[in-house]
Formats: structure tokens, sequence, C-alpha cells
């Protein structure tokens, strides 16, 4: 998805020579956790992309911005997509005591896309301040 998403703006950013990116990665790109190792990897992957990708367009001069996000639990439509039982009744269970509201999260990429043009704000960590990891 980062990709494809990536893929399709950057043509027209490179040509006006200017845009901002902002990919949603997850709190499992920053810290691994047992059991998570393949999602692990593709959100690790996500962070090094992003970098990448705006420091390339520095040297490049299309003066791309990127961002990315790491939430942690976040109330989303993620419990409903998990198919295995026991996932699920543990992700529930820490959801309905951390979850947060994705608002929380717009406002954080409200707060990246309105810094002056000439700033990038790499990265956000985002989840509630009552989750103890």
């Amino acid at each position: 998805g980062v990709l494809n998403g990536i893929a399709a703006v950057l043509p027209s950013f490179i040509a006006q020579k200017s845009g901002h990116i902002i990919a949603t990665s997850s709190v499992a790109g920053l810290k691994a956790y047992p059991g998570g190792a393949v999602y692990g990897a593709t959100k690790w992957a996500v962070r090094d992309l992003m970098e990448v990708l705006r420091m390339e367009s520095a040297q490049e001069g299309t003066n791309i911005r990127t961002a990315t996000i790491y939430p942690a639990a976040i109330n989303t439509e993620l419990l409903e997509t998990i198919t295995d039982k026991e996932t699920e009744q543990g992700m529930t269970s820490l959801y309905k005591q951390y979850g947060i509201t994705p608002d929380r999260t717009a406002s954080i990429v409200a707060y990246a896309i309105d810094q002056p043009e000439d700033v990038n704000v790499n990265e956000f960590t985002v989840g509630p301040t009552s989750q103890p990891w």
C-alpha cells in the first residue's frame, strides 16, 4: 500500500517540485515484539523508505517532504479484520483498555501539513498516554 501510494503521487510531485507524502507504519516499526517478526519487518521498512525518499528528493531538488506516523492502539477497523480468534480476543482486550480515537492521528497529520514548505518533520509516534510500553 505504501509503495502504491508513493508511485501514484511521485510523478506529479517531482514535476511540480513539491509535495508531502505521509505514510502510516506502526509502533512495531520502532520496537520489536515477540511473534511479530514479519509484520514488524514490513513496518521497519516503511521508516527507511520514507527517510530515503526525503533524502533523495533533497538531492534532486524536488522538495518532497515526508512524514511517517507510528500509531499504537488507535481504534480503527483493524479488529474487524483479524481472523485468528485468540489474536482477536487479545487485541480486543488491549484496544478496550488503551485504544484512542483516530482523530488524534488526524491532528498529527494536520500538524505535519501545516509546517512551512522548508520544514520537514519526519516521524510521529502516537498512542494513548496510559499505554505503558
